[in-house]
């Protein structure tokens, strides 16, 4: 008669690959056991006490490590899945060969279709947060000087257009626009050699 084995699988949060490995149920009831990823970046454990199973599980979906304690009924019979505590996602498999791997595979596509989507999603706001941010702060030193922004058809009102990679200071009279650069470090230098700002609009009548 051949031993009765348990396959036992997880998500390797080093390299994103899937881990299996099969033990028997007699060295699990026996003494500890680890499956460890071939890349050398994570182990799963189980440890036995006589009483029940403790499985720390490396989470291939947060990044943590997560403890989950198993009766011997869950551990040794029919199949177990063990979920990540943040994302309340399956993490880690444990029964026959053919339902772990099934599993597995489908844990692997979700998390690849999940990171696909977060790299697809918007980038940045600005080409460069902190020339942006240096920017506009120059921008409202300007502002608050006498006359430091005013149109070439005379207004001093105007409104502000903050882009990915530059601000359009905007005149609210004639509708004249001057564009700022604020991507590079180049950018914020010719602001800075700037005391006041015109807008090129129509010469005032």
């Amino acid at each position: 008669m051949s031993e009765q084995m348990r396959t036992i699988g997880y998500l390797c949060p080093k390299c994103g690959k899937t881990v299996m490995a099969a033990r028997s149920v007699f060295a699990l009831e026996a003494s500890n056991a680890e499956v460890s990823c071939d890349c050398g970046g994570s182990a799963l454990q189980v440890e036995y006490d006589g009483t029940a199973y403790r499985v720390y599980v490396p989470c291939g979906l947060c990044g943590q490590t997560h403890v989950a304690v198993c009766p011997p009924e869950r551990m040794l019979h029919g199949a177990t899945a063990l979920a990540c505590t943040k994302g309340k996602q399956f993490c880690c498999f444990i029964g026959p060969e053919g339902t772990v791997e099934k599993n597995l595979r489908e844990l692997s596509i979700l998390h690849e279709k999940e990171k696909r989507q977060e790299n697809e999603q918007e980038p940045e706001a600005f080409s460069d947060q902190v020339i942006m941010y240096e920017v506009l702060s120059e921008l409202r030193d300007i502002a608050a000087r006498p006359g430091g922004i005013t149109c070439g058809c005379g207004s001093s009102s105007y409104g502000m257009e903050i882009r990915r990679s530059c601000i359009d200071l905007i005149c609210r009279e004639c509708g004249a626009k001057l564009r700022i650069n604020a991507a590079t470090d180049r950018d914020l230098d010719d602001l800075c050699c700037h005391m006041k700002l015109v807008i090129p609009g129509r010469e005032p009548c």
